[in-house]
């Protein structure tokens, strides 16, 4: 099962929010959905006039696990490995890990 469309819906809406329309041509976040998980990239341009994609950092992971409808958080190190973020309990609703990824009490998504 993928994951539900309401919340893939919530996610892109969290990430539409995060950067105003007008300076879309600055930066962006976007959420990439594969499988039972969804993850949110802080999105820049080309910083350089020989590149031609813009840069994408991952800043979160949530997985959704269908047997509880819960959510899971997850956190990108350095080299883009990806560890659970252990400040908040596996099995959430969504909306509770987009809370946490904006409020960002850690400093580890944003930060």
């Amino acid at each position: 099962m993928a994951v539900p469309d309401l919340d893939l819906a919530r996610i892109r809406a969290y990430c539409d929010a995060k950067v105003p329309a007008h300076l879309r041509d600055e930066a962006r976040v976007e959420a990439d959905p594969r499988g039972n998980s969804v993850t949110i990239h802080d999105c820049r341009p080309p910083w350089h006039e020989r590149l031609t994609e813009w840069s994408r950092v991952p800043v979160a992971q949530l997985r959704y696990e269908p047997a509880t409808t819960g959510w899971t958080l997850y956190w990108a190190d350095r080299n883009s490995r990806w560890h659970l973020y252990e400040d908040l309990d596996a099995d959430q609703p969504v909306q509770v890990l987009l809370d946490e990824i904006n409020d960002d009490p850690t400093g580890i998504f944003w930060g």
